[in-house]
């Protein structure tokens, strides 16, 4: 019996070790989904169907995966608007690097160009948020378009589109099957004249700053090693939080809107700043003082600030390098200095809201956010929400070098967190996944709660329900507008989760949050936490600007004669002592 092209193509995603393909089904992608279902699923050795609700969940699903397990995600849409919601998704998991394979099935081939129902061009909508997008015209041509779609996903770190015409998936198979070309990802070693002139920039400095992101991933003692050797204060951006704050004992923080500690002043008072495997792209925080970048990726060598020493290299090998040529430094004055404030200012600002809260209604969301830190399991698997719960798990959730906090942290999309979850936990079933969901983002994609429920996901979802879209409330108080558009109707989620055979407790009082976590999380299938937190809580930068301290100051002021002085008060009280003291 002829092999249909539709399980030629699945055979190939097996090869590669895909387990499972999230998304809708749909009458242009139904060849794909039968030949997925005649692999008999991963339990046989085959490849699961995931439903989503919505194939921007699928998406995120897919990154979350690929990015815990660095193995190939797939997910699919069919054709016109089934693919079309895959974008936001797959435009999230190209900027995190994320090797994610997106299936978007089209209309017949004949009808391409005709204005057909339902037509789009997937192959010209996908091409920015992908490192590779191609539309298949032939049974011959489809398993070479597949493979090397696999090979542009992994070899480049990044998402790989395959179009392909729902007739045509329904063909007889005509061209052979590429084998597959696995390979172990190779290590850039730096040019040893660059690594030199860093190293001579170190020796020749009296202050040096680190700031590191996520390509420090792998060489956390190497970097430990060097700020030892340099008496360096060590700065982080959000997605290297988890590879450099824990076990490390010249800590400064984070800077950046998001940040917290002594960042933003020890980069900004050092002689010289080392920025390794970090694209931070605020450079409104980055001081301009004499800089070093080491990068994997050339083309991202200066493009934030002004670079005097550029290392093409990975984060690993180039320490391991430069190592040997640092001279240790004897005064540890610039970072004993940073250190202090740092503590300071944890103890201060970010710390003030986790003291003395425990009956005080509505709940400090820092609050919760740090008992949070305090129940999750050491191993813990965290999703964040795009906006201030991206603030509380910066801040509160600590690393522990085996935990995981993965966002939208560069795409910036609402609504990640609870697809992100499913994807974790679907590709980590023996780890706690939790889901720190705001109302805003939960509720634009709210049914993937059903998702949840329906394959019985332990998933743990703890929902900061404010009532309003808290970092767009700050932004327009820091740029002089009074707050408007920005409340969220109230909705009891405990109770909807409830509807869809959840676990699910609301709570109201601060004294109840521990228990309610720790009930939550012993449950076998899927839990929600509501907690109804303080809407004028928000988050206050390290370090403040005097424009932001106008604009912020001018928004009250309209607050004040638009609504009346009692909600200005009310925010006052809310954040004063959020405000960093010198």
């Amino acid at each position: 019996m002829a092999k249909e092209l539709a399980n030629q193509l699945i055979e190939q995603l097996q090869a590669a070790g895909v387990q499972r393909i999230y998304g809708i089904v749909g009458d242009s992608l139904n060849p794909i989904v039968d030949a997925v279902r005649q692999t008999g699923g991963s339990a046989k050795g085959g490849i699961d169907w995931i439903h989503v609700r919505h194939e921007e969940a699928a998406a995120f699903a897919a990154a979350a995966e690929a990015q815990l397990t660095g193995k190939l995600a797939v997910c699919a849409g069919s054709c016109g608007p089934g693919n079309l919601h895959l974008i936001n998704g797959l435009y999230d998991a190209n900027r995190s690097g994320a090797p994610v394979l997106a299936i978007a099935s089209h209309i017949p081939s004949k009808q391409i160009g005709s204005s057909f129902f339902q037509e789009t061009h997937p192959d010209r909508l996908f091409n920015e948020c992908s490192v590779y997008s191609e539309l298949v015209s032939t049974a011959e041509q489809a398993p070479r378009v597949m493979h090397s779609a696999i090979q542009h996903a992994l070899g480049l770190g990044g998402v790989a589109v395959v179009t392909l015409p729902g007739d045509i998936a329904g063909l007889e198979a005509a061209g052979p099957t590429p084998l597959p070309a696995t390979f172990r990802p190779a290590s850039l070693v730096p040019d040893p004249a660059s690594v030199q002139a860093l190293a001579d920039a170190i020796n020749d400095a009296g202050k040096v700053a680190i700031f590191a992101g996520a390509g420090v991933e792998g060489a956390h003692s190497e970097l430990m090693a060097l700020a030892e050797l340099a008496k360096a204060p060590v700065g982080h951006s959000l997605r290297g939080k988890d590879f450099v704050q824990y076990d490390n004992p010249f800590d400064i923080g984070m800077t950046g809107l998001l940040g917290y500690g002594a960042a933003a002043e020890g980069i900004e008072d050092a002689d010289l700043l080392v920025l390794l495997g970090t694209d931070f792209p605020y450079d409104q925080f980055l001081p301009d003082t004499r800089t070093a970048q080491v990068d994997r990726a050339a083309h991202r060598l200066g493009r934030r600030t002004d670079v005097d020493i550029a290392v093409h290299g990975d984060v690993l090998p180039t320490l391991r390098a430069l190592l040997p040529l640092v001279k240790p430094k004897k005064s540890r004055r610039f970072l004993d200095q940073m250190l202090k404030k740092h503590d300071r200012l944890m103890n201060k600002a970010v710390g003030a809201y986790t003291r003395k809260v425990e009956k005080k209604q509505p709940i400090h969301p820092e609050y919760a956010a740090s008992l949070l830190d305090q129940v999750a399991a050491e191993d813990a698997i965290f999703t964040a929400d795009t906006g201030m719960c991206n603030v509380w798990t910066a801040r509160y959730i600590n690393p522990l070098g085996t935990r995981r906090l993965i966002g939208s942290f560069l795409h910036g999309s609402m609504a990640n967190a609870l697809p992100h979850a499913i994807g974790a936990q679907l590709a980590n079933p023996g780890r706690q996944v939790i889901s720190v969901s705001g109302d805003g983002g939960l509720s634009m994609l709210l049914g993937e709660l059903i998702t949840a429920a329906a394959y019985k996901l332990p998933v743990n979802v703890v929902v900061f329900n404010n009532s309003t879209l808290g970092m767009v409330k700050l932004e327009m108080l820091v740029d002089g507008l009074p707050d408007f558009g920005v409340d969220v109707p109230d909705a009891n989620y405990a109770a909807v989760a409830q509807a869809l055979g959840f676990h699910a407790v609301r709570v109201t009082d601060p004294a109840q949050i521990e228990a309610a976590y720790r009930e939550a999380f012993a449950h076998p299938g899927p839990s929600l936490v509501e907690l109804i937190t303080d809407p004028q809580a928000l988050s206050i930068p390290p370090k403040i600007s005097g424009s932001q301290v106008i604009g912020f100051a001018t928004a009250m002021s309209k607050v004040v004669l638009n609504r009346g002085a009692g909600e200005a008060v009310s925010m006052a009280r809310s954040n004063l002592r959020n405000i960093p003291r010198r």
